[in-house]
């Protein structure tokens, strides 16, 4: 029998979903439904020590939807972190892990360029239970002008000397959530495990502009007639996700080989799940896809998940966790192969004589 259990950074989770830090994991009563549910491990809406700076609106949600209009294949949202206050936080994270003590709880938390904040809330968290941290350097919208988010997630310098603060406190596992919103992901990845950290997750959403509304011309969602940029997620964004888990998990090989990788991207199924894993993530995150499905949609995903493994008899996660990596290379090796096979005079694929037979009908058109 094939098996989900995943030992991650001394963590031991009956599956590799987990809940993303986000509206599913807002509260005690949504997290303990999760554990019921089944799910590997919950990250908690993301904290801070002050949350009474924190103001949401609504709506803050807007949705893209497939031609037909009844599927969502992206959801954009600009809500900030938490406003619930830090001791409610504490408190529930003490309740949650009195009631679940097996279920593996973790804080994601976010400061301002302060030693003495990130270093109290990692000790408060700890004192309160939580078996590991999520460090938010990544939402892409909201608090900018504190160096919150991704405006330090962008910043590989300060990034390294914060997760530094972290890791000189903290006693248990940390991940680094990265930001999408940068043109080589692998700099303030590296920064975070220079900094000292077990893991990166990646990624959060991509900033974005959902779309304009062509009656009112307002830019959507709308509030009192005016938006903001925010952050993009759904199963759209999966390609560039998968591009970014791949580009961290050969960093992770090279350069910090035992680090984990927890990848987060519009993930949706067990297959989708197992191509993350395929490409390195040793956990996979849902948000979105729970905001759509709800929380017992994990069900299925186990059940996909478990289906791909015995198709392929693979009899645990690590007998194939990171396995496509070997088939990436550059564009001069490609053009390199397939010379070769030319010159061999061996057939190619089906799916390679249709694009090929494409690209001479292009040519013709072009001659004509």
């Amino acid at each position: 029998m094939a098996s989900l259990t995943t030992h991650v950074d001394g963590l031991t989770l009956p599956n590799p979903f987990v809940i993303a830090s986000g509206p599913p994991g807002t509260n005690l009563p949504v997290i303990q439904r999760a554990f019921r549910e089944g799910w590997g491990a919950v990250i908690a809406k993301t904290v801070s020590l002050d949350a009474g700076k924190v103001k949401n609106v609504s709506p803050r949600y807007a949705k893209l939807y497939a031609a037909d209009r009844r599927e969502v294949i992206g959801w954009e949202n600009i809500e900030l972190i938490s406003d619930r206050a830090f001791e409610t936080w504490l408190e529930e994270f003490r309740r949650c892990k009195d009631a679940h003590p097996e279920g593996v709880l973790i804080a994601s938390i976010m400061e301002e360029y302060r030693r003495d904040a990130w270093v109290e809330i990692v000790e408060r968290c700890e004192a309160a239970g939580v078996d590991g941290f999520e460090l938010n350097f990544s939402c892409p919208h909201g608090l900018p002008e504190r160096r919150m988010g991704s405006a330090m997630g962008q910043d590989p310098d300060l990034l390294e000397e914060v997760c530094g603060w972290v890791m000189g406190a903290a006693r248990r596992p940390v991940w680094a959530k990265m930001t999408p919103n940068i043109t080589h992901i692998e700099e303030p990845s590296r920064a975070a495990l220079r900094g000292g950290c077990t893991g990166i997750s990646a990624i959060n959403t991509i900033r974005s502009v959902m779309g304009v509304n062509l009656e009112t011309l307002r830019p959507e969602p709308c509030v009192e007639g005016y938006s903001t940029p925010g952050g993009y997620s759904s199963k759209a964004i999966r390609p560039i996700a998968l591009r970014m888990v791949m580009e961290i998990a050969q960093l992770i090989r090279k350069e910090y080989p035992g680090r984990s990788l927890s990848g987060i991207g519009g993930i949706e199924s067990g297959e989708d799940a197992a191509q993350f894993i395929l490409l390195g993530a040793d956990t996979v995150q849902v948000c979105t896809g729970v905001m759509k499905f709800g929380y017992e949609c994990v069900r299925g995903m186990k059940e996909q998940l478990l289906a791909f493994m015995e198709g392929h008899g693979f009899e645990s996660l690590g007998d194939f966790r990171g396995r496509s990596l070997a088939y990436f290379t550059t564009h001069g090796d490609l053009v390199r192969r397939q010379a070769e096979r030319k010159q061999a005079g061996r057939l190619a694929s089906d799916q390679d004589w249709a694009a090929e037979d494409f690209v001479r009908q292009s040519d013709a058109l072009a001659g004509e």
